[in-house]
């Protein structure tokens, strides 16, 4: 049994074992286990149960993750998107006034209408039309946007009204513990550590904690509390409120923020084949848009492919098993939930600005001499972290392509399809103007 499992995972291919896999998934996990608290906190502003979007939060991340892992064997794990959860509290439930039942019943829309654009090739075409030079792009991009989440939440860098972004109090207790952690992933990775991000995690809380930096508040959940939100979407209410821009909106963001994650983690796990192209890729697009459906049954806002995967890709990740492990690891944080809570920030942000680092690497495969090639890839890069959205970084890098394409005379050889997002790309800015 454990003998065809390894065959099915293809784990002497990718060069991987159980070990190696399990501590990858726990990475994974830890990395973004955030989102239990996150999500929740979000979307009970629009009223809906708090403990009730716990256990969802939960389920949908777990039964996502599980699907991803099982069916496509990919290493990437699936949660409620932050960005498409505040877009539906704040912008269709708090400034729209629609009931939250009605919002959720356009999340379900989303989802079916992926599930259509993947079953007739739409999801797969758009992916393979995407220009080989901006894949190394992205993936550059997704690595500084996760730098940049990790300096944020370890308070290394703040806000600024005069500067955008200035250092941080380094003299915060918080932000020393971070720098610890920062410090001890890197002595660790330098040291070829097996499970060096997870085993920095893990002590940076232990820091913590001896410092009396953790806070814990117990408070006690459950599977039933899912009753509160499941199966309380309105389809019908979606519909008839004429909700069509907004299910647009959860299709378009999670669309590509789904394949900018693919490509990153793909390209950091070394998944891709020889012609450039992502085995498997019908089993990735069908997991992620089942996942958004049963989010939307459960109780949740959109979920989507995390980027924080590339933390257990980083870790060794490389088959399903990555994701199984991550996937069971949610499912046990539904009852352990106010454990799971004690990871401060402090110790999960030096460990995404560490898998940030690792991803420059694929700067090197960029003609930086062809500024037709160029400049899409750099305001690609530079729009990821610099606008928090990898759907705005391919916005940016897609138009600038077929513009300079157009400019140098090889129009022809431009796919038709990217053709029609980059007039997609530039509707959207169109339509963020107004």
């Amino acid at each position: 049994m454990k003998h065809r499992l390894e065959q099915y995972f293809q784990f002497h291919e990718l060069q991987t074992n159980w070990r190696t896999e399990v501590l990858a998934g726990a990475t994974t996990f830890v990395t973004m286990a955030y989102i239990i608290f996150v999500n929740p906190a979000i979307l009970h502003e629009t009223g809906m149960p708090l403990t009730a979007i716990v256990a969802a939060t939960c389920v949908c991340a777990a039964l996502g993750s599980l699907m991803m892992g099982f069916i496509a064997r990919y290493p990437i794990a699936l949660a409620p998107g932050m960005g498409l959860n505040a877009y539906f509290t704040y912008s269709v439930v708090k400034a729209m006034g629609v009931p939250w039942q009605t919002a959720l019943g356009a999340v379900f829309l989303s989802g079916v209408a992926f599930l259509i654009l993947t079953a007739v090739g739409l999801r797969q075409m758009i992916v393979a039309a995407i220009p080989v030079e901006l894949y190394a792009a992205v993936a550059v991009g997704i690595g500084l946007f996760i730098a940049l989440v990790g300096l944020r939440n370890s308070g290394i860098i703040t806000a600024s009204t005069e500067t955008l972004v200035t250092m941080g109090n380094l003299r915060n207790p918080n932000t020393l513990l971070a720098i610890f952690g920062l410090l001890l992933i890197a002595a660790l990775e330098a040291w070829n550590v097996r499970g060096a991000i997870l085993l920095g995690i893990l002590g940076t809380t232990a820091a913590g904690i001896v410092f009396g930096l953790v806070r814990w508040q117990p408070q006690r959940y459950s599977f039933a509390d899912i009753a509160h939100t499941a199966f309380q979407l309105n389809i019908r209410g979606a519909l008839s409120y004429g909700l069509l821009e907004i299910v647009f909106v959860f299709l378009f963001v999670d669309l590509f923020d789904n394949i900018g994650t693919l490509v990153a983690v793909g390209k950091k796990a070394g998944l891709f084949d020889q012609a450039n192209q992502i085995p498997r890729m019908n089993q990735i697009l069908y997991c992620d848009a089942s996942a958004t459906v049963i989010g939307s049954l459960a109780g949740t806002s959109t979920v989507t492919s995390y980027v924080e995967s590339a933390a257990g890709v980083a870790a060794g990740g490389r088959s399903g098993v990555t994701a199984i492990v991550t996937g069971i690891l949610f499912l046990i944080a539904m009852f352990i939930a106010p454990a799971v809570g004690a990871i401060p920030a402090a110790a999960t942000a030096p460990a995404l600005i560490v898998v940030g680092s690792m991803m420059i690497v694929h700067a090197t495969e960029i003609a930086w001499s062809n500024p037709v090639i160029a400049i899409p890839a750099f305001l690609t890069i530079l729009a990821i972290p610099l606008t928090f959205s990898i759907a705005n970084g391919l916005a940016f890098g897609f138009t600038a392509y077929v513009i300079l394409k157009i400019a140098h005379g090889e129009f022809r050889s431009v796919h038709w399809l990217v053709y029609v997002l980059a007039i997609l790309f530039i509707a959207r800015f169109l339509y963020l103007g107004l």
